[in-house]
């Protein structure tokens, strides 16, 4: 199975792994058939949005836990890269063919993987929303 340069360089070197002790929402999603499980710590803060004024929810902070293969690992680093920073109305939105954009692709056997981080990120938003 070959990976992208990418893929593996998120793998060998995850960015924003780790805990928030104080999350404001904890999402975790698992896949039995593989045995990945991936857990989303959110840190959020309200911010002005510049061009409507008006108050958004905006992930200031994100960490990851994930016990899985490298596929797994390698999307929970690049998820976490890319939804820093955005809305969370923005964050779901987010979609998995992005993800696999953003790391120059996967296996067809590991695209699931990428599922898993959505699910896990869209699971702690829900949480934070209520």
């Amino acid at each position: 199975m070959l990976y992208s340069k990418k893929v593996l360089k998120h793998f060998q070197n995850p960015h924003n792994q780790g805990v928030i002790k104080d999350a404001d929402a904890v999402g975790e999603a698992g896949n039995l058939k593989c045995g990945d499980i991936m857990k989303i710590y959110l840190k959020i803060k309200k911010q002005e949005n510049k061009k409507t004024k008006k108050q958004e929810n905006v992930i200031k902070d994100i960490k990851f836990e994930t016990l899985g293969c490298a596929a797994a690992i390698a999307v929970s680093s690049a998820l976490t890269d890319m939804v820093k920073g955005m809305t969370l109305d923005e964050a779901m939105g987010l979609t998995k063919d992005k993800i696999v954009e953003e790391l120059d692709g996967l296996p067809p056997i590991k695209i699931h993987c990428s599922m898993l981080g959505l699910e896990a990120l869209r699971k702690a938003i829900s949480e934070y929303k209520g």
